[in-house]
Parts: structure tokens; C-alpha cells; sequence
């Protein structure tokens, strides 16, 4: 399946990174299908605990959706607190939004522990009311937050002309997420947690045993304790999605820009759905997405351009005065589960089984949050949360 299509920004900041050639052991602790951000993330937390590990992927370290990956990191979601509250109960809905907000924390504590730098930079949020009608909702939302204890500003139009360089009726303002170039994470997460490694190898087949699971591959057949399937929008390996759609959605990527930006080059969003979405690079560049469309197949080149062009307007109505020229542009596929969830947890009826899917805007922050999860899992403890993203509710992996 192809994920990507057009020009892409991340792949030319970086070097591919070098995966030594290795003869697989027939048996491993763990073996994690995909080699994305999920994939990634999963290796470091469960080889940092001791475990001996084996990485496959059909493509090379980081070729998936990571290369597409915008690389804003929020614990906010594409779901409003107080919707979520309405859909999951108060509860669970706080709940949930702690433990985004502790994957951000933990994302931030591994990013200053790497030996390289990724270009992961704390930064606050902006979300602004798109139409004067979702003022209401977006006060609401900021109540419930503030409610319970999270760290989040309520600025009216003027407070939000004093910080940034655009006018709107209201926003929130958030604290503790971060930008990160999706990239050299992923490289360095794999090249700092010593393990093996095995790309352009496809998964065919995973089987259950009484006590390993048998994982049948291109270039071979191994055996592990626990199997994790990080493969993101791609067709599960085994099991079936219930309760998600694969869209599209389309960046544009500006030349450098001659001027300072907004203050503290926060990360910018807003409140309609699909939704805008804007952040700074390292060497004062634009990253602008959305338009997501209802389709599973990344766009042809004509329409990448065509929505390029849409996203510089809606980016030169905000922003008259920048001189915004694009340099990249591109379309992805990406995955939405109906509730706004991510699937984590054991498969319901295949054993040591697990999936860490982080469909939605907040892939990379779902993917601490299950890597965590999942390594409670193989350690043989429930952890906190499991119930709301469990595989086997109704939105889920059967």
C-alpha cells in the first residue's frame, strides 16, 4: 500500500539511517511488525527494560507515514475535552487526556535523553475559534480543562491579537506540547535501542501457539513471546479494524522565511473539522496541513498541487505579511477511528497478540502512551486507562 505521494520535506534533513545486516535468531522476547514512529517507540521503552527484541518492516527505518509525520505533538485531541466527556463520560474522558498529557511529558524526558538531536523543541498551542459559532463550545471546552487542573489560557480577541499576528474571536491557549522532526526521532530511537533489525521483509502471516506466536515473514519464520503490530494505516497483518476510515490529507512546506515569526513559534490549530494546522521548522519555515479528504489512496501530483494552493491562501489570510513561497508539498493517507480513539491492548482472541495503532491527529503521543501501555501488558499488569482503548470495544481490532 502506498502511504505517501509528492515532494517530501523530512527525508531531505536527514540521512537514511544504516541498519547492519544481521542473521535473525529463530527466537526473540518480542517481535514488533512495522518500523514507523509506533514501532519505534515500542523497541526503545522495551529494550531499555531488558528485552530482547527484533524489529520488521518491508520498507527501511522511518519510509511510512513517519516521512509525512507534520511533527506536532499536543496532548489536546482532535476530540474537545468536553466532547469526549459527552461520548466516554467525565471520567474516563479526564482520564484520557491525563495520559496524553503524561505521554507528553514522557516524550519530552526521552527527547533530552537521546544521542542526537532531533530538533524536538517544547512549545505551547494555539487553538482558535474558526467561525464566531464555536466560540461557545471552545469556552466550554476551556472551563472543563480548567476544571480539571490542566494548564490551558482563555484569550478573547484582543488577548490573541497581543500574541499572534492574526485576528479571531477566541482561542485556547496550552502548554507543555512540542514540535519534533518526526525523522531523526525515529532513526534515533532505533539506532540508541540496541536490538535487532529487519527491513524489506513482509510480515505474511502471525500465529498464536500455546506459548510463543509463530510469525511467518519473507525471509523466513520466527518465533517470539509477544508480537506487536505497529503497522499503522497499512492492512493488519492479522485482524480487522472495526470502527476506523483511512482518509488523505495534504502539506505544503514554505521556503524559509526572511522575518521573525509569532511568539514562541507556537503550534497553531483550530476548531472546524477538517482543520488547519501550522508549525515552525528549525531553519523558519512553514509547515502547513489539512483538507483531508475522505479517500484511502494518497492524491495524484495535480491535486497535490491544487491543494497546495489552498493551503498558501488559507496561510496568506492569516499571515499577509509573510512572503510564503512553497518548497515541498505532498499528500498521505491517515487513519481515524469513529470515537477518536487509539487501539491498544491484546488482540480478544489471539494471545500475546498486541496492536498500537495511534489513528488520529495525535499519532506520536498515542504511540508513548501504548508503548507504555503495552510493555505493562508483557510484564502481566493492567495499566491505567487500558479499558478506554481496548481492542475490544466496540471501535476496535477483532
Amino acid at each position: 500500500m502506498n502511504l505517501t505521494n509528492g515532494h517530501l520535506f523530512w527525508p531531505t534533513t536527514t540521512a537514511p539511517l544504516t541498519v547492519p545486516k544481521i542473521k535473525p535468531k529463530a527466537h526473540y522476547d518480542v517481535i514488533i511488525i512495522g518500523a514507523g514512529m509506533s514501532g519505534a517507540l515500542c523497541a526503545y521503552e522495551l529494550t531499555k527494560q531488558g528485552y530482547d527484541v527484533l524489529s520488521i518492516d518491508k520498507r527501511h527505518i522511518a519510509e511510512g507515514s513517519t516521512s509525512a509525520n507534520t511533527g506536532l505533538l499536543q496532548y489536546s485531541n482532535d476530540i474537545m475535552l468536553v466532547d469526549l466527556a459527552e461520548q466516554i463520560g467525565e471520567e474516563d474522558a479526564v482520564l484520557f487526556y491525563r495520559l496524553c498529557e503524561q505521554a507528553m511529558q514522557d516524550l519530552t524526558t526521552l527527547a533530552t535523553s537521546l544521542s542526537r538531536n532531533t530538533d524536538y523543541i517544547e512549545r505551547p498551542s494555539i487553538y482558535y475559534a474558526s467561525t464566531a459559532e464555536d466560540v461557545p463550545r471552545l469556552q466550554k471546552n476551556y472551563t472543563l480543562l480548567k476544571k480539571h487542573g490542566f494548564e490551558v489560557a482563555y484569550l478573547d480577541r484582543q488577548a490573541l491579537a497581543n500574541e499572534m499576528p492574526f485576528e479571531k474571536e477566541a482561542a485556547l491557549k496550552t502548554y507543555g506540547d512540542a514540535e519534533v522532526n518526526p525523522v531523526k526521532f525515529v532513526q534515533t530511537l532505533f539506532s540508541d535501542a540496541k536490538h535487532d533489525i529487519v527491513e524489506e521483509c513482509e510480515v505474511t502471516a502471525t500465529y498464536s501457539e500455546e506459548t510463543q506466536v509463530r510469525v511467518e515473514t519473507s525471509k523466513g519464520t520466527f518465533h517470539a513471546k509477544h508480537v506487536i503490530h505497529t503497522t499503522g494505516y497499512e492492512t493488519p497483518v492479522v485482524g480487522k479494524r472495526m470502527g476506523a476510515a483511512i482518509h488523505r490529507s495534504y502539506v505544503v512546506v514554505t521556503e524559509p522565511i526572511n522575518e521573525q515569526l509569532w511568539q514562541d513559534d507556537a503550534l497553531i490549530w483550530e476548531t472546524a473539522h477538517p482543520y488547519l494546522y501550522i508549525r515552525t521548522t528549525v531553519d523558519n519555515r512553514l509547515i502547513i496541513g489539512g483538507l483531508d479528504e475522505d479517500i484511502a489512496v494518497p492524491p495524484t501530483d495535480k491535486a497535490i498541487q491544487q491543494h497546495a494552493e489552498k493551503l498558501l491562501k488559507e496561510a496568506r489570510e492569516l499571515f499577509p505579511s509573510y512572503d510564503l513561497k512553497a518548497a515541498y508539498a505532498y499528500g498521505a493517507t491517515f487513519g481515524e477511528s469513529y470515537d477518536n480513539l487509539p487501539f491498544i491492548g491484546e488482540h480478544p482472541t489471539k494471545k500475546r497478540q498486541y496492536y498500537l495503532l495511534g489513528y488520529g491527529g495525535n499519532g506520536t503521543v498515542y504511540s508513548m502512551m501504548g508503548a507504555k501501555m503495552i510493555t505493562s501488558f508483557i510484564k502481566g499488569k493492567e495499566p491505567v486507562g487500558a479499558h478506554i482503548v481496548r481492542l475490544s470495544r466496540t471501535n476496535g481490532v477483532r
